[in-house]
């Protein structure tokens, strides 16, 4: 064990930093994208916004991007974005993967159970046409076959720049009603 502590230590740190701006966590491109982000936020829903994550049967490279948008180069809880347990407490139900057979009655369930207004995300290009499994025996094909979808984010999977750029569509796509 003493080695292993040694060498660590002497080695020091081995991954990469992200090229940043002055003052940024973020890189040069994507802060003004964040800012962008919480200004939006809080006009138009003039509170945070809690989003679901649902898996419907994804390979998971989905859900690493979008869990890296809590890391701390991108951060989004600063800017009020929360991960919720429940649907109940949920603004935005964010699905990864193609709707499987066998998982589509807990998406038609979560969906009933989100308050309205809600927004429903495709993530991943599985999520959004059904992917490789299009057309499969085990699959329903993209989420909009079997729930309403208000935007999609192609990609296999999307960077976490990219579901920024989506959460933003999002937000104009919001309902009238919705808005605070």
């Amino acid at each position: 064990m003493w080695q292993m502590l040694r060498k660590s230590l002497s080695v020091g740190v081995v991954t990469e930093r992200p090229e940043a701006a002055p003052g940024s966590e973020a890189g040069p491109e994507l802060a003004p994208l964040l800012k962008e982000l919480d200004a939006k936020t809080r006009r138009i829903l003039g509170r945070s916004l809690h989003i679901r994550h649902v898996d419907s049967g994804s390979c998971n490279g989905c859900d690493f991007e979008m869990n890296a948008l809590l890391n701390p180069i991108y951060d989004l809880q600063r800017l009020g974005f929360d991960f919720v347990a429940s649907p109940r407490h949920a603004d935005l139900l964010m699905v990864t993967g193609p709707v499987t057979h066998n998982l589509r009655q807990a998406v038609l369930r979560t969906v009933d159970a989100t308050p309205l207004p809600r927004l429903v995300m495709a993530l991943g290009g599985c999520a959004c046409d059904g992917g490789v499994t299009a057309g499969s025996y085990a699959s329903c094909g993209g989420v909009d076959k079997v729930v309403p979808v208000d935007i999609y984010v192609p990609g296999c999977p999307p960077t976490p720049a990219d579901i920024i750029r989506a959460l933003l569509t999002a937000l104009d796509r919001l309902p009238a009603e919705g808005r605070g």
